[in-house]
C-alpha cells in the first residue's frame, strides 16, 4: 500500500493513495474497467442534459480557453471518452452563438497514478491540451475560480482513508475479520459513514473554490438506495466475499490479522 501524505492551502492532511493497477497489461485497469466505461455511456445524456440547461457559456468567451477536470482519472481509456463527451456537449452549446472555444483538460489523481501510460495513450485526434494533476481530490488542486466544469465518475465512493474507528481494538467499531461493512455491526457503518460524509465535505468545499460562478460540477457516484441495506446490495455483498477469500489467505500464512486489516 502507498501512503502519501497530502498537503492542503488551509493545512495538512494524510490520505492513502491505493491507485488501480497501472500498464496495459493482462490484470491493469485500463483492461479490466468495462463496468466504469458502462457508467460512462450510460451517463451521457445526463451530462449533456445538464450542461445544456445549466452550464452558463458566458462564464468563458470564445476567445479564451475553456478549462476542464476530471478527478480521479485512474489511466485511460474511459476519462478519454468522458472527457470528449463533455467537449462535444459543450461545443453544441458555443455552436449556438456560431463560436467555439479551446479547451485544457486537467487530469487528476494520486502522484502514484500511472500518469505515464495515461498520457502515452491519449488519443492522437484530441481537441484539447492536456495537462496532469497529482494529488488528492478531497484537497485544492486548482487556484480560486479557474475551472469551468470539474467531473468525476465512479470516483468519489472511495474513501481518503480507513475510519479510525475500526481498526482501533478497543473501538466498539472495530471491524475485526472484515474489510467493509455490510453485515457488520451498526457503529461500523456509523463509522464507515461519518469517513465518507468528512470527505465530501472535504471535495466540495474545495471545488467551491476552484469552479467558477456558472459552471458545473458533474459527480457520477455508485449508491446503495435507502430502503436498501448495504447487506442486500450486490457490489457491497462482493466484498464480503473479497474478504472471506483473504481471510483463508491469512489462515495459511503468518500475515497477522490486524495488520491484514490495515491494508483493507
Amino acid at each position: 500500500m502507498d501512503v502519501a501524505p497530502s498537503k492542503t492551502l488551509s493545512g495538512s492532511a494524510t490520505t492513502e493513495a491505493i491507485p488501480m493497477n497501472g500498464g496495459d497489461g493482462r490484470n491493469s485497469y485500463a483492461n479490466n474497467s468495462s463496468l466504469q466505461r458502462f457508467v460512462v455511456d450510460r451517463s451521457k445524456s445526463m451530462i449533456d442534459e445538464a450542461i445544456a440547461n445549466y452550464l452558463d457559456i458566458g462564464i468563458c468567451p470564445s476567445s479564451d480557453t475553456f478549462r476542464i477536470a476530471d478527478l480521479g482519472c485512474s489511466v485511460g481509456p474511459n476519462t478519454f471518452i468522458a472527457m470528449q463527451n463533455i467537449i462535444e456537449a459543450i461545443d453544441l452549446k458555443y455552436r449556438k452563438y456560431g463560436s467555439s472555444p479551446e479547451y485544457h483538460v486537467y487530469f487528476n489523481d494520486h502522484a502514484s497514478n500511472d500518469f505515464n501510460t495515461l498520457f502515452v495513450s491519449l488519443p492522437p485526434e484530441k481537441r484539447y491540451f492536456a495537462a496532469g494533476v497529482p494529488g488528492s481530490f478531497h484537497t485544492r488542486l486548482f487556484p480560486k475560480g479557474s475551472l469551468h466544469v470539474a467531473h468525476s465518475s465512479t470516483s468519489l465512493q472511495w474513501l481518503s482513508q480507513v475510519p479510525k474507528e475500526v481498526l482501533d481494538i478497543n473501538s466498539p467499531a472495530y471491524n475485526r475479520g472484515r474489510i467493509h461493512y455490510p453485515n457488520a455491526k451498526h457503529q461500523v457503518v456509523e463509522a464507515y459513514s461519518a469517513q465518507y460524509t468528512k470527505d465530501m465535505d472535504a471535495f466540495l468545499y474545495a471545488r467551491a473554490e476552484e469552479v467558477v460562478c456558472g459552471g458545473l460540477v458533474v459527480l457520477i457516484v455508485p449508491v446503495v438506495p435507502d430502503e436498501t441495506s448495504p447487506s442486500q446490495s450486490r457490489v457491497e455483498s462482493l466484498y464480503d466475499i473479497l474478504g472471506s477469500c483473504l481471510l483463508d489467505m491469512v489462515k495459511t500464512s503468518p500475515i497477522d490479522i490486524l495488520n491484514a486489516s490495515e491494508c483493507c
